[in-house]
């Protein structure tokens, strides 16, 4: 069991698709402090300004606002709209699709018939994949304001890594979504398309639509969409913090209860 997760954690930082991963988050959240750092800078509002464009005295003052906030809540203003989500599902989707398409499984896993070890590796996998991602946010959300010349007030390192920790739970059980989609399906098509919609938040305002019509509790709630957008958040309660515990371990526990049937009951 060690070597075949060990096996996979070399093959993941060995893909192609990984580093793309990596480089497309980092691209995004340095564009998006770069537009804030733009946006909130006085000569290019003048320059809007004298350009006829209505500026407010409230935009001027969004730079100092910007100042007076800590690194933390930077970081999640970046981070909190779910698109690590995403980008997690995509990757992960990409990652395991190729072992299907390579022939990878097949070879694997009749020299080994003990597919639940295939499927134990790939949560363990997942685990990595989404730890690098959301650790790679964190820290350029961290670091590019200064880049651009804004200077958030400084957070505790035990608060940083206590706001990892609690986005990293449910951008895992978000990827083990796209594993079971895929090894059900053999295809990444669907497993992407889930992790747009998902990710980008349309489950979550469908699932409110529906609720809100027919009466029902707010279900949208135990999605890992809500959880990552509204409850990760720096400061957590013990409400959010059991929320996020609770949803991110059941969703876990189905997704791989869902793995592991498609592949003990499919030919391979």
């Amino acid at each position: 069991m060690f070597n075949l997760v060990k096996m996979d954690v070399r093959r993941l930082f060995r893909s192609h698709s990984f580093y793309i991963t990596l480089g497309v988050t980092a691209a995004l959240i340095l564009g998006l402090v770069a537009l804030v750092a733009t946006m909130t800078d006085q000569r290019t509002l003048d320059a809007m300004a004298s350009q006829g464009m209505e500026v407010e005295e409230s935009d001027y003052e969004m730079k100092a606002e910007l100042n007076s906030m800590t690194q933390l809540d930077f970081a999640h203003e970046c981070l909190g709209s779910g698109f690590l989500l995403l980008l997690t599902g995509i990757g992960v989707t990409l990652f395991i699709h190729s072992d299907f398409s390579s022939g990878f499984v097949k070879n694997l896993c009749f020299a080994r018939p003990r597919r639940w070890e295939y499927v134990l590796s790939k949560v363990l996998a997942v685990g990595v994949y989404s730890g690098v991602i959301n650790l790679l946010g964190i820290l350029l959300s961290l670091v590019c304001p200064v880049l651009f010349g804004l200077h958030p007030v400084a957070s505790s390192v035990g608060s940083i890594l206590q706001y990892a920790f609690w986005l990293w739970l449910p951008a895992w059980a978000f990827g083990l979504m796209a594993l079971a989609l895929v090894v059900l399906t053999r295809s990444s098509t669907l497993a992407i398309v889930m992790s747009v919609i998902s990710g980008g938040g349309v489950t979550v305002a469908v699932l409110r639509t529906v609720c809100g019509q027919l009466g029902w509790p707010a279900l949208e709630q135990y999605l890992l969409s809500y959880v990552a957008q509204y409850l990760c958040a720096p400061g957590l309660g013990t409400s959010q913090i059991t929320m996020i515990l609770a949803c991110s371990i059941g969703w876990a526990a189905v997704y791989a209860a869902g793995s592991l049937l498609a592949m003990e009951k499919r030919d391979i």
